[in-house]
């Protein structure tokens, strides 16, 4: 099929997922004509429209790759993690008692220890559910710009006291993106998802949470030596579930939420190849390295308030390999619509929203 009749000119790029064609549109079709429309809803493939100084461009993508996933993998890690995340939560309200020879032993896994572990779910689906809905935003805004993506990775870990059964998650991007329009909406769909889901989790867990007389008006889970610290978004919503103030001793779906709001803060932090680093390097591409060594820096001084920044600093500095800027995108110079700038303002309000000064701190 061919749309040369409708174009001044055009560049095809071929990438080994793609081809991506930049089309000048001429003048006439550039409406776009009925014919042009026509012809566009047989392309077999993806487009969209960008408004540029020398006038209307259609980039159109052509898919030349259908990759084939490992999906029992990612079924595996999904279960693994489903299964240590929710034993985290049963050590949490007290139905098992932490034991990493406990988990490394199928042995010891009787009716009783099922029953005990399936208290756990109160924390562990609505946490994976907030990391599920994170990484499907990514992953479903790519397939939308038919980029070559993975499914999401889930990462188990060992479950409380050593951690809280999971990682995180993560999709693996498996090309470079066309223009800097492509990256905002693949990076701020992962946050912008995950922070709606969040807001349910933390709002019905704190509704179910109980307020303890203390000198402290923060937030702590039962057995914790560390109290939690507060966002805007936590404030907020424990203004709203509990008027009376005090101490407010979480439930584990609550400690999911934190988790979530947590999870969100880091992914916004503008360095490198996090969300954050996606969304600035689309909007200010000659800033986002000053930016993001700068807010490094700010993690190493907040680290001092609290030693959970110093080891996120040193994993953000690990995966980044040193790096603080991030990877060009195909075609750079290609403006970012207007109509994106939204995304921008949107992502800073969460930032904002979810900034934790200190997430954890001994208690007093």
């Amino acid at each position: 099929m061919s749309l040369t009749r409708f174009l001044l000119a055009w560049r095809t790029t071929p990438l080994h997922d793609r081809e991506v064609i930049d089309a000048l549109v001429d003048p006439v079709h550039a409406a776009p004509s009925p014919d042009l429309a026509s012809a566009l809803r047989e392309w077999p493939g993806s487009y969209y429209w960008s408004s540029e100084p020398d006038g209307r461009h259609l980039v159109l993508t052509r898919p030349s790759l259908k990759p084939r996933e490992a999906w029992a993998t990612h079924a595996a890690l999904f279960l693994a993690t489903l299964f240590t995340t929710t034993m985290s939560g049963a050590i949490i309200v007290g139905a098992l008692q932490p034991s990493l020879e406990l988990l490394l032993n199928p042995a010891a896994w009787t009716f009783a220890f099922f029953r005990a572990l399936s208290s756990g779910f109160s924390f562990s689906i609505p946490l994976l559910a907030i990391l599920l809905c994170h990484e499907l935003g990514h992953y479903l805004t790519a397939r939308r710009y038919q980029l070559n993506v993975s499914p999401p990775f889930f990462i188990p870990s060992p479950p409380t006291p050593y951690g809280i059964g999971t990682f995180g998650a993560f999709i693996r991007l498996r090309t470079v993106l066309t223009d800097r329009r492509q990256l905002i909406d693949v990076g701020a769909a992962g946050p912008l998802a995950g922070f709606i889901v969040t807001v349910a989790v933390l709002w019905y867990g704190l509704a179910h949470s109980q307020v303890v007389q203390s000198a402290s008006n923060g937030m702590s889970v039962e057995g914790w030596g560390q109290t939690l610290g507060d966002s805007p978004l936590t404030l907020l919503l424990r203004r709203f579930t509990h008027t009376d103030g005090g101490e407010v001793l979480l439930s584990p779906t609550a400690l999911a939420g934190w988790f979530g709001v947590y999870v969100t803060l880091l992914n916004l932090l503008p360095i490198a190849q996090l969300d954050g680093g996606h969304i600035l390097y689309a909007v200010l591409p000659r800033f986002q390295r000053q930016i993001g060594r700068a807010f490094w820096v700010l993690i190493v001084v907040l680290g001092y308030f609290s030693r959970s920044w110093l080891v996120w600093g040193v994993v953000v500095l690990l995966l980044s390999r040193g790096q603080f800027g991030h990877p060009p995108v195909l075609d750079a110079y290609r403006p970012l619509p207007k109509s994106r700038i939204w995304l921008f303002l949107a992502s800073i309000l969460l930032f904002v929203l979810t900034l934790i000064p200190i997430p954890l701190a001994d208690k007093p």
